[in-house]
């Protein structure tokens, strides 16, 4: 419209305009109130920016213009809101020559861009979920790349929450990450729901207090890398902040900065049931989308997390009836020297130690992960075999166990992910040793595949489902409107893959599934998680993973769906739907 439309054209005459009154008008396309308060005229948009209602059948009062379904008040020379859950209504230069009223609907003022991302940063500020709508909505219609839209809430995020990092920021970057595989209309919703979640997580708390780097230049990397260690090792996240800041000031690259974060979180077992870890690397992919140089916002929010994370060798489970500790660090101890002896040497055995890794003998397991190493086995080639086999235990996950059961074969899932990241991002040898550590968390998950829910290709049913790729789809999506669906969810999606139908169209799918739901934090992990690993594995691998991811998003389906009617409204309004129209076609219950 701007570009099409740059003069002043008449639309009314001055005496149509009663005083304290407010009219209708259309000027090339675009519906206009133009209302007289105090012997002037002002021109603003006639919908409702709330909900779309025709504000010519508000009232006008000393300079305000009210909407009379919401009872919003506006201000009528610059449209700005005196109640910010219904939002600033677009305001118009006029012009009156001769009796007549002239109104230029293109020029909007301030850049579009710029308007809708400080519309963006108030409605997470107040947590307003149709502003958040309706502002994503906006600004992926003017071409705004998604990236730009997470930077926004990123940093809010950062700033905004005295804990630091927590599941909202996970979330957002979870969906940052899977929106390209989506269709244009669910990256709207999966920057939305990221949204939301991060103004809900930062409303009810103070803002974080940032600390300053040291102020000097003379410390080696090294060196900040073993205060850095100490301070986590004795719970002072003060003195962790502002050494690892110095060491980002000083030019610390990512993959530096990750292996100072990482070897500190490996020093105990297993931290927080694998959610540090995951945080850790969570941080760093959001940082490859927003930009390095925001690194100094964003790191320190991990460091009181790390500090006072908990440390699974304080466990009962992982001391009795054996005592890992001592078996593990004696390990540890001769790391180093056990993957120096595997260089030159290819090892192929995967799939043998998946097998291992997902029995019931945790001896067996730690002694064949230490012969993979001294085998030629890569830190990558490890951390993906952790993962296909933490997915196996999703995949097997029997529904006779309690339902929040799920969300413990969850936890091990999403650690190994982000342990296969961090180890592409950043290889050491104690990075190595999360490696044991998960493999002890897959052990004890062992309980929830006995008995193990038998795989699709298994199951006879699974040859009986439709060959259509589209066909099987649909149904997989109509499935999830019904609660328990989790064994013939898993049978659909196999069933597709098994086909040789285009992995694309199901992962658009499963995003769709998700994110029509108001799901909950370890749903979006699993999605994001099954997207990045099935992106790496081999075909039989990456059905595994999928399938697992769609069980697990079955077993958490139907809910109340709120946070998908909200976007539904903020893109009618986009539209210019008047909301308030009664529909003579609506069915009526």
């Amino acid at each position: 419209m701007a570009e099409r439309i740059s003069e002043f054209i008449k639309c009314a005459e001055v005496a149509e305009i009663p005083e304290e009154g407010v009219i209708a008008v259309n000027v090339a396309g675009q519906p206009i109130a133009l209302a007289k308060s105090n012997g002037k005229i002002f021109a603003v948009d006639n919908r409702c920016p709330h909900m779309g209602y025709p504000l010519n059948r508000g009232s006008v009062q000393d300079g305000i213009l009210i909407c009379h379904w919401h009872h919003a008040m506006f201000d009528l020379a610059s449209g700005c809101t005196f109640h910010p859950f219904a939002d600033d209504v677009q305001a118009y230069p006029i012009d009156v020559r001769e009796g007549s009223v002239y109104v230029n609907v293109g020029a909007n003022g301030a850049d579009a861009v710029a308007r809708w991302k400080i519309r963006l940063r108030e409605g997470l500020e107040q947590s307003i979920n149709l502003i958040l709508a309706k502002s994503v909505i906006a600004l992926r219609s003017l071409k705004t790349a998604p990236d730009a839209v997470v930077e926004v809430g990123a940093l809010y995020g950062a700033r905004g929450r005295r804990a630091g990092w927590g599941p909202a920021m996970t979330i957002l970057t979870c969906m940052a990450n899977v929106a390209e595989k989506l269709t244009d209309a669910d990256k709207v919703l999966a920057l939305y729901q990221g949204l939301l979640h991060v103004s809900s997580e930062t409303s009810a708390s103070a803002p974080r207090i940032p600390l300053t780097r040291l102020e000097t230049e003379t410390h080696s990397l090294a060196q900040l890398k073993t205060w850095f260690r100490y301070f986590i090792e004795v719970r002072n996240a003060d003195g962790a902040e502002r050494t690892i800041l110095t060491a980002i000031s000083q030019g610390a690259t990512p993959a530096q900065i990750c292996d100072m974060m990482v070897t500190a979180a490996t020093d105990h077992f297993y931290r927080d049931g694998g959610h540090t870890l995951d945080f850790i690397n969570k941080a760093f992919e959001l940082l490859e989308r927003i930009g390095w140089e925001k690194a100094n916002e964003v790191i320190p929010t991990l460091v009181g997390m790390l500090a006072s994370s908990s440390r699974a060798e304080e466990q009962n489970r992982w001391r009795s009836p054996i005592d890992f500790v001592p078996v593990l660090r004696g390990i540890f101890d001769e790391l180093e020297a056990i993957i120096e002896s595997g260089k030159g040497k290819q090892w192929n055995g995967s799939e043998a130690l998946t097998e291992t890794l997902l029995g019931d003998n945790p001896l067996e397991t730690i002694d064949a992960l230490k012969a993979a190493f001294q085998e030629g086995a890569t830190l990558t080639g490890l951390t993906q075999t952790l993962a296909s086999a933490a997915a196996l235990r999703i995949a097997r996950f029997h529904t006779k166990n309690e339902f929040g059961d799920w969300i413990a074969v969850l936890h091990t899932y999403t650690y190994a992910n982000a342990l296969h990241q961090c180890a592409k991002r950043a290889p050491s040898v104690e990075i190595a040793r999360g490696i044991f550590h998960g493999a002890m968390a897959i052990y004890f998950d062992r309980w929830f595949n006995m008995p193990a829910a038998r795989l699709p290709q298994n199951r006879r049913e699974t040859e009986t489902l439709p060959t259509d790729a589209d066909e099987l789809l649909d149904r997989f999506v109509e499935l999830l409107d019904t609660q328990a669906q989790a064994d013939r969810a898993g049978m659909y999606i196999y069933r597709y893959l098994s086909l040789g139908h285009p992995r694309e169209a199901l992962l658009e799918r499963l995003g769709h599934i998700l994110l029509r739901e108001d799901a909950e934090f370890h749903s979006f992990q699993m999605l994001e998680a099954a997207f990045q690993q099935a992106g790496e594995l081999d075909e039989a691998r990456a059905r595994i993973a999928l399938v697992a991811a769609a069980r697990y998003l079955a077993a958490h389906a139907p809910t109340a769906r709120a946070r998908r009617q909200t976007a539904n409204l903020a893109l009618r309004l986009h539209r210019g739907d008047d909301l308030s129209a009664d529909d003579p076609d609506e069915a009526v219950d």
